[in-house]
């Protein structure tokens, strides 16, 4: 995962986030420098004519069904929810050398994920391991056993595909897979630490829910406005509470910081080398695995 600006413009949102995958739009061909009125008349027919025809004959693909559940609009937003976790949910608290962090899971959405930290978990892969690549202002990453950010693998010996859905969001404490690409998905794992998206992403989400009412991403099988994946709560809490929003439909979101966010933010103080590595190592002593009571 690289490093990026956490910025997110209007204009490019149903390509950046929204139409991943899609094909991009022909670019327009350049006119003649001159032209007659006669002509000028006769191409720009010619044009709009020949891209009706095109609009007609062209048929979109069909969603796949992972894509059918991606492309739906939030219906709930269970990271906000301040009165989780509740009794009987399954929690971890991973145990640091700098502090406690204690996180809860969102099975509903990212089933693979959260077995997969579960059970490692559980069986002691991430004991002793380190917190090897840490960037202030934006997350710290761990989970893997060598230490290098090149190795881990998943409980079942082979990488996951991500599981991604806009009821998860990429706000500050947000925990998330991390990768090599799409569909990469191993041990590692990253927490969001982002305290402030800063002014030019606030104004350009502020400029999205103005645009509320406008399609985002229109097919037969699936109409989202861009208030259905920015919905006021989401966009007030970017702003308000910190986060990476441009790193939404990326990865997959499964767990949320509900107490050690103090221990997270003292990690992501450490000083570190070129490779984003701490000159001091931030180890995972254990993590406990339990039902929240």
């Amino acid at each position: 995962m690289k490093k990026k600006f956490a910025m997110i413009s209007a204009a490019l949102i149903s390509a950046a986030i929204i139409l991943v995958g899609c094909g991009s739009q022909p670019v327009e061909e350049e006119k003649p420098a001159q032209q007659t009125e006669e002509s000028a008349a006769a191409t720009e027919e010619n044009t709009e004519n020949n891209e009706t025809a095109e609009a007609e004959s062209e048929e979109p693909e069909p969603l796949s069904e992972r894509e059918k559940n991606y492309y739906k609009p939030v219906a709930e937003l269970p990271q906000l929810d301040k009165d989780a976790p509740k009794p009987g949910e399954t929690v971890a608290t991973i145990h640091t050398n700098k502090g406690d962090i204690s996180v809860r899971f969102f099975p509903k959405y990212a089933p693979k994920a959260v077995e997969n930290f579960v059970t490692h978990a559980k069986e002691g892969y991430y004991d002793n391991v380190i917190f090897h690549r840490v960037i202030k202002d934006f997350m710290i990453q761990g989970g893997d056993p060598l230490g290098t950010g090149t190795g881990g693998e998943s409980i079942w010996g082979e990488n996951f595909e991500n599981e991604v859905t806009f009821n998860l969001r990429s706000f500050r404490g947000a925990l998330c897979m991390a990768n090599a690409g799409p569909d990469t998905n191993g041990s590692q794992f990253y927490i969001v630490q982002n305290k402030d998206i800063g002014d030019d992403a606030k104004s350009q989400l502020e400029q999205i829910r103005t645009m509320k009412d406008e399609i985002a991403f229109d097919h037969p099988e699936a109409k989202l406005t861009y208030g259905d994946i920015f919905p006021d709560e989401v966009i007030d809490e970017y702003i308000n509470n910190g986060g990476y929003p441009s790193l939404d439909g990326s990865y997959t979101i499964f767990g949320q910081v509900y107490a050690g966010m103090d221990t997270v933010d003292a990690i992501a103080e450490v000083e570190t080398n070129s490779s984003d590595k701490p000159l001091e190592d931030i180890v995972i002593s254990s993590i406990d695995v339990e039902e929240y009571k």
